[in-house]
């Protein structure tokens, strides 16, 4: 009996080639059915009439020795590989996959680009008359989903192929796919029927010698050892032109063509657009989606198309449901047009023990991935927001940024706020990180003492150890708390000292919301604070501009670190105070002897006095001698603006409350020389725009309403209403969280 092959050329993901599949397949009654794809895939197609196999889905494929080189083959409901798939394992037919195995795919050296014909839908379109080759390809195709198709597409193809030359990579798949399908001959198959790209068909249909084909495939490389598995995919990742997306531009229309039971699925459709919009408080009636459908089938006509487009029905929703606004069809393009789709596998699907244990994690803490992105507010007094907390912690130290932290509104070290959101990539991320243990706890905290040994630099380290901290690993912790101890007994440099404190601070105060025990965090980071005392002087010392701006957003960050710690322990605390203090005041007194490079830039200088007077340990007299001695004629001019652009970054508003700081400064800035005004202007200028809007204008008032040394209007005392002020107690202690007595 003679063999009947059926190449049935598709377009990947194409509605119309997946309906012209099915009825191709049920005309055919095929005994055996090939399906470009990896043939690693063939020991778990099977999975694929599983029930909880929701599409959209991909084989996933990974060098055993290095995750890193991975490959995916995504399916879609609307796929033609897919429902040729469907077909074979639901009547429990021999399917295979004939493509060029992974495992030289994957290989070190392998070729990845084709270079031949890239685009040959688009040469179609162009010799049909068509700009648009998507529009070319609905008219054709996809609003029409005949069998006898693929016989035209394979005659086209055929015509280009002429023209254009094969890649090197097109080359080889296509002897390795004829070789399948001699082994299915091979195999007794009669009527076997073969789902594969319309550009490879013409290369199929016509059989070279075996030794051909084997002189080709002479030329591939070493196997590598691959694993294979089926992943959750995205409509948004197919909509996705680079990576790992598949170029399709409108996967949830795609969707729609295929699933919609109705010949005509355009009143489906913008009823579904309707439906989105009145979500969303837009004013949209049943007339409006009557005179929607109407107007898209009517641009139809005037176009010359066979039915109604995606480019028709928009056009017909912007006009009519969104009245002319791109905003609202915006929306419908990123929830419809595109859509947030997310597939699921069955659990018998072959995974690595980290996946296991992922899944197994998300199922206890009802943490579902999800493609469409969501924010997630935790209180993390309560036991199942602690446990997302450790969770989305321990897997951003993975390299898994399902959760990125959000912004959060309240203050509390009791709320955390992620934005999440999952990728189909990070199936290759947990793969990769399964080399670091069996558990998703386990491999952070391996991953983590690896980090820590080769880290650069102390700010890495503090981070390191703020986020093991944050995610619960008391087994990383000592180590890395160990290497940091170790680096900082070694490090000289003042600004890293400086940059790497302010996280092992924090990192104590979130471990106590958490009870965590971070006794010996607390000893290292003051360890940090007493060496950034002892070398910050020094370290200050004959800065350019750009240096003593750097250091002084340490010197701000220092100071709010030394006052946390402070808090903990009360005779610990009063000393690092002292300590720090002294600091602050040996900075003040490094003034400019020879010249600038000789003492402390003006800007830390003036930062140090207003740090120590707003931590009460410079009064208010001799914040004013301090800024009279600086504004006076013996101090550059460039120092001087330094010096009040450090003494104000703190806020302008101590200005208002003190006539006589106001008035100095008023007195130095009206003495400048012409020539000097011009080159500490720009500086000023900068200085002033960073206070208070309210600020600026008040102390522009305070300047223009006369003498600055009689009394403003923050000076004026009022007396007390006792009664009115007893009524806001009650408020303001439940504000607080005290009791009000």
């Amino acid at each position: 009996m003679s063999v009947e092959i059926e190449l049935l050329g598709v377009r990947h993901h194409g509605p119309g080639s997946a309906r012209a599949v099915a009825a191709a397949l049920a005309r055919l009654r095929p005994d055996a059915v090939l399906i470009e794809g990896p043939p690693e895939a063939d020991a778990i197609a099977a999975l694929a009439a599983d029930k909880t196999m929701v599409p959209p889905v991909a084989l996933l494929a990974h060098a055993v020795e290095d995750p890193a080189r991975a490959a995916f083959w995504p399916f879609a409901e609307f796929s033609p590989e897919w429902v040729a798939l469907r077909y074979a394992v639901d009547r429990d037919l021999p399917v295979r996959f004939i493509d060029l195995p992974a495992a030289y795919g994957l290989a070190e050296g392998a070729p990845q680009h084709e270079s031949g014909a890239s685009d040959p839908i688009g040469e179609l379109a162009r010799a049909a008359g068509y700009e648009d080759s998507e529009r070319w390809w609905e008219d054709t195709v996809e609003h029409r989903g005949e069998a006898e198709t693929f016989a035209a597409v394979a005659e086209a193809m055929t015509a280009l192929r002429e023209q254009a030359p094969t890649g090197t990579r097109d080359e080889l798949r296509e002897a390795y796919m004829r070789q399948q399908l001699r082994a299915a001959r091979r195999a007794g198959h009669q009527r076997i029927a073969v789902v594969c790209g319309a550009w490879h068909v013409p290369a199929l249909a016509t059989l070279p010698t075996v030794a051909q084909d084997k002189a080709v495939l002479a030329g591939l490389p070493k196997k590598t050892k691959v694993e294979i598995t089926w992943v959750p995919w995205t409509h948004r990742r197919l909509s996705q032109h680079t990576g790992y997306g598949a170029g399709i531009d409108s996967p949830g229309w795609y969707h729609h063509l295929f699933t919609a039971p109705e010949a005509d699925p355009l009143p489906r459709w913008i009823t579904r657009a309707a439906e989105l919009l009145r979500a969303e408080d837009h004013p949209v009636s049943s007339a409006h989606v009557i005179e929607a459908v109407r107007l898209a089938a009517t641009l139809a006509v005037m176009r010359g198309r066979p039915l109604a487009g995606l480019t028709e029905t928009l056009d017909a929703i912007r006009a009519v449901l969104c009245d002319g606004s791109d905003v609202a069809l915006g929306l419908v393009r990123e929830r419809l047009v595109v859509g947030d789709a997310l597939g699921e596998v069955p659990e018998a699907t072959p995974t690595v023990p980290l996946q296991r244990d992922l899944a197994r994690v998300q199922r206890a803490l009802r943490l579902k991935p999800e493609a469409e992105q969501r924010v997630l507010d935790l209180d993390l007094r309560k036991e199942l927001d602690a446990g997302r907390s450790l969770l989305l912690h321990r897997l951003r130290l993975l390299g898994l940024d399902w959760g990125t932290p959000a912004h959060s509104s309240s203050t509390g070290t009791f709320r955390e706020s992620w934005r999440l959101c999952w990728e189909p990539e990070y199936a290759v991320r947990v793969v990769e990180a399964a080399q670091w243990g069996t558990t998703v706890e386990e491999a952070a905290a391996a991953k983590a003492v690896e980090t820590a040994l080769t880290a650069d630099g102390l700010p890495a380290l503090t981070a390191l150890a703020e986020r093991c901290l944050l995610a619960g690993l008391p087994g990383a912790l000592p180590v890395v708390l160990r290497v940091l101890a170790d680096r900082a007994a070694l490090d000289t440099d003042v600004a890293e000292l400086a940059a790497a404190l302010p996280a092992l601070v924090r990192a104590l105060r979130y471990g106590d919301v958490r009870g965590t025990d971070a006794g010996a965090l607390d000893g290292v980071a003051r360890a940090l604070a007493d060496r950034i005392c002892i070398g910050l002087p020094a370290a200050g010392t004959g800065l350019d501009a750009a240096g003593a701006e750097a250091m002084r957003q340490h010197l701000d960050a220092v100071h709010g670190a030394v006052a946390l710690l402070r808090g903990d322990s009360a005779e610990a605390g009063d000393d690092l105070g002292e300590r720090w203090a002294a600091t602050l005041h040996s900075l003040v007194r490094r003034e400019p002897g020879g010249g600038a490079a000789t003492g402390v830039p003006g800007l830390l200088r003036g930062r140090a006095v207003r740090l120590l007077l707003d931590d009460g340990r410079l009064d208010s007299a001799e914040a004013g001698r301090r800024m009279g001695l600086v504004l006076s004629v013996a101090t550059a001019p460039g120092d001087a603006a330094g010096w009040v652009e450090g003494f104000l970054s703190g806020g302008g508003a101590l200005l208002l409350h003190d006539p006589l700081l106001l008035g100095l400064l008023d007195e130095w800035l009206c003495g400048v020389s012409e020539e000097v005004f011009v080159d500490v202007l720009p500086l000023l200028r900068r200085t002033f725009s960073t206070l208070e809007t309210g600020v600026r204008r008040t102390i522009g008032e305070r300047v223009a309403a006369g003498p600055l040394d009689a009394p403003g209007p923050s000076a004026v005392v009022v007396e007390l209403d006792e009664v009115r002020a007893d009524a806001v107690m009650p408020v303001l202690a439940h504000l607080l969280g005290t009791a009000h007595h």
